[in-house]
């Protein structure tokens, strides 16, 4: 797994994150190095998190530096007891697992250069045969927003709210603040927003899914929204033969 710095209450941190650059937490917290040659590690709350511009570090660049580490750490697990739809989010596999008679399904992602920075979003909407993508230019944000205005424009193209919705996700933050209760230290507006717009739904899951594994779907998200960050522009919902 790579680490970024970020900061934690004015302290520059290295913070374990997913593939894709998100925070890997487990109960809304988050394994942080103070350096890397840190032999010890300590959990911050998310909310405690902040990203700042910087390279994404790789694990065993953290891990080759530590003498006294023999192993890498694991994967943060879901607690027992945390229900169907957690267990699937944390599943890097889930899009494998079978889909509601008759579901929409979207697949989300966002972009953001610098972090905060240029960003922009992809979505690809799959109604039986027919299929939509957007590619959105967000302007000036984070990945986090980036990831979560993803995840609102499919609800808003996903305007049949008595079908079964299933939206991918490569962001465990947005699965974590949307469903799962994480406390939010920013975005409070934008995640209300969703929040509210989630509700009118009878059947919707929000599954985590891993980023940059070769799902051709997520791969194609990925790649609006990277398209619209270098072209500062959005295309609008495309109809995709």
């Amino acid at each position: 797994m790579p680490w970024r710095y970020v900061m934690l209450r004015g302290q520059k941190v290295l913070a374990l994150c997913d593939e894709s650059g998100n925070f890997l937490a487990d109960g809304g917290r988050v394994e942080i190095r103070y350096k890397v040659t840190d032999a010890k590690a300590y959990r911050a709350a998310l909310g405690n998190l902040d990203f700042i511009p910087g390279d994404v570090l790789a694990h065993d660049a953290v891990v080759a530096a530590d003498p006294n580490a023999t192993a890498k750490p694991k994967a943060a697990k879901p607690k027992a007891g945390a229900g169907a739809r957690a267990s699937a989010a944390r599943t890097p596999s889930s899009h494998n697992l079978a889909l509601p008679e008759g579901a929409l399904v979207a697949y989300t992602d966002g972009a953001c250069t610098g972090n905060p920075g240029p960003c922009g979003l992809g979505v690809v909407l799959l109604d039986g045969g027919k299929r939509r993508e957007l590619s959105m230019y967000l302007g000036h944000g984070t990945n986090n927003i980036a990831e979560l205005t993803a995840i609102e424009e499919a609800l808003l193209a996903a305007d049949a709210t008595d079908r079964a919705l299933v939206i991918h996700t490569d962001s465990q933050y947005a699965i974590g603040v949307l469903s799962k209760g994480w406390k939010a230290k920013a975005n409070q507006e934008l995640i209300a927003r969703i929040k509210a717009a989630l509700k009118p739904f009878k059947k919707l899951e929000l599954r985590y899914v891993k980023g940059h594994a070769g799902i051709p779907d997520n791969e194609r998200a990925d790649e609006l929204a990277r398209a619209s960050v270098v072209a500062r522009a959005s295309s609008g919902w495309v109809s995709v033969k």
